[in-house]
């Protein structure tokens, strides 16, 4: 469904040690309706699992998808980047048909759906500084 690459893995690692212990054990992975391009993506560290959470584990981290936002993601691979621009994670999805200039909004694909889908149609337009 999704990978993580060894940069993001070291990364997330690294995030995960400067929480609490016992906090968190996993990173979640989810698609919010927003942004300038109707989707945002919503990354965060949460306690595990819950019910119908799709999981995966790959270079040491463990990843959640929620099953509103597994359409939208799958295939995709969560990457770090450390650029001259900044550094930051950066999610490389297939399902992209067109993405916000700041990177962190986009919209799907024809014939990705989900309920999320639904309920943002015709939410484009750019309010948040973003540009297409």
């Amino acid at each position: 469904m999704i990978t993580v690459t060894q940069s993001a893995a070291d990364k997330i690692r690294e995030l995960m040690a400067e929480e609490p212990e016992g906090d968190i054990s996993v990173l979640r992975v989810a698609i919010q309706g927003g942004g300038c391009s109707g989707f945002q993506y919503a990354l965060g560290f949460d306690r595990g699992p819950q019910d119908g959470d799709n999981e995966v584990e790959m270079n040491g981290v463990k990843v959640v998808v929620d099953p509103f936002s597994a359409p939208y993601l799958t295939g995709s691979e969560i990457d770090y980047v450390d650029a001259l621009m900044g550094a930051g994670f950066a999610i490389n999805n297939p399902n992209v048909q067109a993405a916000c200039g700041c990177g962190s909004s986009f919209q799907a694909k024809e014939g990705v759906e989900g309920e999320l889908a639904e309920a943002h149609a015709g939410n484009g337009g750019c309010g948040s500084g973003c540009s297409h």
